[in-house]
């Protein structure tokens, strides 16, 4: 499945110390753990011995060599996921079948992305706005995670939804007076899918709002599981601030997410800004738990269990563009 040739974050770089860490990625576990360099190992969470999880081992050093020893037998494994040593047979040395099953990671945004396939798709590029220099006025901060009992399709489908602004958001991203949505537009290409010429009405759009405005939005949704959106609020001038999405799809109904924000405000503790943020999505999360069927109906033959309005025209194409992809996790 598509899924599986696509990088997918699974943990923040900052979580990851010296002992393994255990994460689960479309409903595999997998252990993450730093050799003697420092790099990011990420394996199956399971010794092909018997079958133990490695994440209950520890990292051990062996002549300077960082290595991921089994909590059962011992068994120790090197960055490349080959076994190095059986403790129960010193003398032995271990052929390419003793190996741990060994998955590319890399780094990006803070966070650690897994492709569970060794060759698949490139990181999806992010907006200028997360890049080291482009916009030194634009503060970096990671928030999250959020463990969500819904779909990844689910969440990412509801943070392009603008029609639920004034009334799950409501006095914060919207307000009952300005429920009516003007008209956007939507595109899919090879860069994904965009929503573009957004207006919304918000009585405070970020943290340092102090006075409702009409801000300006734009989607891009690069990956099935991430979307960014840029905005720029009307009294604001000057700069566009910009919110990513990463859903990790643990399992079909149950999902890990971060917000990446890119910020104009230095003034904030990095407390403040991750409390605005928590606000804002503690409010759509028992909301996205009580959608069924948890997984988002995008297949031809699903069942015709929801209907339209013309508000929802992202949420059209999103799924529609999930279809031609044949993304098969976390839908129906």
């Amino acid at each position: 499945m598509i899924e599986n040739r696509l990088w997918h974050p699974v943990a923040a770089e900052a979580d990851l110390g010296d002992a393994p860490l255990a994460v689960t990625l479309l409903g595999e576990d997998l252990v993450l753990w730093r050799d003697e360099e420092g790099g990011v190992q990420a394996f199956a969470d399971r010794c092909p011995h018997r079958g133990a999880r490695l994440s209950l081992g520890k990292v051990v050093r062996v002549d300077g060599e960082a290595r991921l020893e089994c909590p059962y037998h011992g068994w120790q494994f090197g960055a490349g996921g080959g076994c190095r040593r059986i403790p129960a047979v010193p003398a032995f040395s271990p052929p390419a079948s003793h190996a741990a099953t060994r998955h590319a990671v890399v780094a990006a945004h803070g966070l650690l992305w897994v492709r569970p396939e060794a060759e698949g798709e490139g990181l999806p590029v992010a907006p200028p706005a997360f890049e080291a220099e482009p916009d030194a006025r634009l503060r970096k901060l990671l928030c999250g995670p959020y463990d969500v009992e819904t779909s990844a399709p689910r969440i990412v489908e509801n943070f392009l939804d603008m029609a639920h602004f004034s009334f799950v958001h409501e006095d914060w991203l919207g307000e009952r007076g300005h429920a009516e949505l003007p008209a956007y537009q939507v595109a899919t290409g090879a860069d994904g899918l965009r929503v573009t010429n957004c207006q919304a009405w918000q009585p405070q759009s970020n943290r340092l709002s102090t006075a409702g405005s009409w801000v300006a939005y734009d989607y891009a949704v690069p990956h099935p599981f991430m979307a960014v959106l840029s905005k720029a609020p009307e009294r604001q001038a000057g700069y566009r601030e910009s919110i990513a999405l990463f859903v990790c799809p643990q399992q079909p109904e149950r999902s890990r997410v971060w917000f990446r924000l890119a910020v104009p405000d230095f003034a904030s503790s990095d407390a403040e800004l991750r409390a605005f943020q928590h606000t804002i999505f503690a409010q759509d999360r028992p909301v996205l738990e009580s959608q069924r069927p948890k997984r988002l109906p995008v297949g031809r033959d699903a069942p015709a269990t929801e209907v339209h309005s013309a508000a929802d025209r992202s949420s059209a194409a999103y799924r529609r563009w999930l279809r031609e992809l044949d993304v098969s996790f976390g839908v129906c």
